[in-house]
């Protein structure tokens, strides 16, 4: 049960990410979800020690986790689109 959540709410965060930066007409569901649970991965790994929470891959669903997870994300569709276009938007 906990995968589906999993999936579900990355999707969820990777849709608000793409709104947010702006590229959610180039992606679909799937990329939606891709870009949701790698950019709580990356925030896991350099965000969550600084803000002492968790994200969605540790099972952790709080509101500081979910954040976290967002800006991991977010973070990620900017580094994409740095090496699609050369700047970021």
């Amino acid at each position: 049960m906990n995968f589906i959540i999993w999936i579900v709410i990355g999707g969820i965060l990777g849709w608000i990410a793409s709104m947010i930066m702006r590229t959610n007409a180039q992606q679909g569901l799937l990329l939606n979800i891709v870009v949701g649970i790698v950019g709580a991965l990356l925030g896991g790994w350099l965000l969550a020690p600084l803000f002492g929470t968790g994200t969605i891959n540790q099972n952790d669903f709080s509101l500081g986790s979910l954040l976290v997870s967002l800006l991991g994300a977010v973070i990620l569709l900017a580094i994409v689109n740095l090496f699609r276009r050369g700047t970021p938007r």
